[in-house]
């Protein structure tokens, strides 16, 4: 009778799990046509895309009870800012060319070629399918969907909560012209409303012309994908953006690998280089860039400027919330590379070599 009821409870939690993973917010896995066309692709293997180096969710030594241990375990120091993140409103409709701003970890918006483009839009204030489980710093919501003009394309780097956002997603639907996107992400998007024929699913090295003198590809990243139980369906991507004679790669997120080298070798070298900075853990070192890493993958891009994103938001790491900053401005100092760090909100000048930053996170202070 005992083995009976442990069995209904089980046969019921499994019935309410799978209820749960059909709620819109986990998307939906590539089929049909979509699914034909990525197991064309030289990059999916054995029912999923593969990285093109061997690439262990964990490094090696590190266990799932250790990272579980150390993610539940004290709250180490200065996780979170003790004061509100500081912000500039910036009217959105009145960007300049080649001019980006940013709005928080890995969202931000730039015009080149008078076309506005949207990467990862994360405006919900949270990170995670389940409400309040990772919310936002205090003072980095500062924009909202409302705040932008209609954009001509909105990219996604992958499909994870913390850059494809369900809620901020479905707001922008009346709002975009055209989507690019990794192969199988799209799914997700036609779920949520958006019209197929905007759609442009790219595989690596694939390029597309925009407009007069915009071109994107996409291009290699370490990294994986996966909203629900099933990981790797839908292709994780970093993009390189030729607008007229203005280069500039949109890193997405990676851990170092010589993908930088080959993406440096065939469209470097780069005026601007936006990459991943931030939540970062020795465990995790195959698939997210570690502080230390952050030089070579610039000098491996050729990139004459770096924007570090992937922090200033979330506190999806367990180091203090600043230290990305501080580490990359130490890094930048050694070598005299060119860094720039704005305030959420303040407008970056692409072109402008000149322009200066504060150290605005010395600044946050109870």
């Amino acid at each position: 009778m005992k083995w009976a009821l442990l069995l209904y409870i089980l046969v019921g939690l499994a019935v309410i799990a799978f209820l749960i993973l059909q709620l819109p917010v986990f998307g939906k896995s590539p089929s049909g046509e979509r699914l034909k066309r990525i197991r064309q692709s030289p990059n999916y293997q054995d029912g999923e895309f593969k990285n093109l180096s061997f690439t262990p969710q964990l490094t090696e030594g590190a266990t799932m009870p250790k990272l579980i241990y150390q993610m539940l375990g004290k709250k180490p120091d200065r996780l979170e800012p003790e004061a509100p993140i500081p912000s500039v409103k910036t009217d959105l409709h009145q960007l300049t060319d080649l001019s980006l701003v940013w709005f928080g970890h890995s969202s931000y918006i730039f015009k080149a070629e008078n076309k506005i483009f949207v990467v990862d839009p994360v405006f919900s204030g949270n990170a995670s399918p389940v409400p309040g489980i990772m919310k936002a710093f205090k003072g980095s919501d500062a924009y909202s969907v409302a705040d932008l003009p209609e954009i001509d394309y909105l990219v996604i780097s992958h499909d994870h909560y913390d850059h494809l956002d369900y809620p901020t997603i479905k707001k922008l639907v009346p709002k975009v012209k055209r989507v690019i996107c990794g192969l199988g992400v799209g799914e997700h998007l036609e779920r949520w409303g958006f019209d197929p024929a905007i759609i442009t699913e790219l595989d690596w090295w694939d390029s597309r012309p925009l407009s007069d003198g915009l071109q994107i590809t996409a291009t290699p990243a370490r990294h994986f994908s996966g909203r629900s139980l099933r990981p790797n369906q839908t292709l994780w991507c970093s993009y390189v953006l030729y607008a007229g004679d203005f280069r500039l790669f949109i890193g997405g997120d990676s851990g170092y690998d010589t993908h930088f080298r080959e993406i440096g070798r065939k469209f470097g070298p780069f005026d601007v280089a936006i990459l991943e900075n931030g939540q970062y853990n020795i465990y995790w070192k195959y698939i997210h860039t570690l502080p230390d890493e952050l030089p070579h993958v610039q000098h491996d891009l050729r990139a004459k400027a770096v924007l570090p994103v992937h922090s200033g938001k979330f506190p999806l790491a367990r180091h203090p919330w600043d230290e990305p900053l501080e580490l990359a401005v130490k890094h930048a100092a050694v070598r005299h590379d060119r860094l720039l760090t704005p305030k959420i909100g303040e407008i970056v000048h692409l072109n402008d070599t000149t322009q200066q930053f504060s150290e605005w996170w010395k600044t946050v202070k109870p």
